[in-house]
């Protein structure tokens, strides 16, 4: 028996770091492939999906803060570019394996994306395109978790699905402490008032009181992302 989908409407972020994996690459090819196929398995559910990637694989501003004469708008400027390449790759992956996909860019790349126009992109969600957003917002000083939200917020999602390399939220870093406390719900007002790590607080600002919930989980477990659009256990919920 098909399960019933929770979430038919959902905004995926993804970090640039999981492109690449162990590889001391930019790109790993077999997780790229292996976390495509995961998607175009809730696409062909009828599941509407947009994503979000980070370009923290390539560059970012605090990995570069040496380069003292790169201002920090031209740094994160930068940034925006790595994440419209991380863009253009995933959706090639996805493209080759019969997902469609198309990627719109905040910032002009008349060669490798379209200009990104909430009305365009709305219509390619609703026929059923993978929409990947690149470009962060177009602006500096805000993070790719921000603009995971606003683009969420923008095309209307039933929840913001934040991929991460751990199964929870934690208190603090389980990698480095064994008593890190896990959390399985919490509100964004948690994440506010506690400074949590798990998202910049411009993105628990925008989100909170939105109706739109984050869930954050491992994605590194084969299936996940399908148990989290039918509803099932996985992961931290936030509202």
């Amino acid at each position: 028996m098909t399960k019933k989908i929770k979430y038919k409407r959902i905004l995926l972020k993804i970090s640039g770091e999981v492109l690449a994996g162990d590889t001391g690459k930019l790109f790993d090819p077999d997780i790229i492939f292996n976390i495509s196929k995961q998607i175009k398995e809730v696409q062909k559910m009828g599941v509407s999906v947009g994503i979000v990637i980070g370009g923290g694989n390539i560059w970012r501003f605090r990995d570069f803060k040496n380069l003292k004469f790169l201002n920090r708008t031209k740094s994160d400027t930068l940034g925006m570019t790595a994440t419209l390449m991380n863009s253009v790759v995933f959706s090639e992956a996805l493209n080759s394996i019969g997902a469609k996909s198309v990627v719109y860019s905040a910032i002009p790349s008349v060669k490798m994306a379209k200009d990104y126009i909430i009305e365009k992109a709305g219509e390619d969600f609703d026929d059923g395109k993978i929409v990947l957003f690149a470009g962060g917002t177009g602006s500096p000083f805000f993070t790719t978790d921000s603009a995971a939200a606003l683009r969420a917020l923008e095309m209307k999602c039933d929840v913001l699905m934040k991929a991460t390399k751990v199964d929870y939220v934690y208190d603090k870093d389980p990698m480095k402490f064994k008593n890190a406390k896990k959390f399985e719900k919490m509100s964004y007002e948690d994440i506010i008032k506690n400074e949590l790590g798990v998202m910049d607080l411009t993105c628990a600002s925008m989100l909170s009181g939105s109706g739109i919930p984050m869930l954050v989980f491992n994605l590194n477990k084969n299936g996940n992302i399908k148990k989290a659009v039918v509803g099932e256990k996985v992961g931290t919920i936030i509202t």
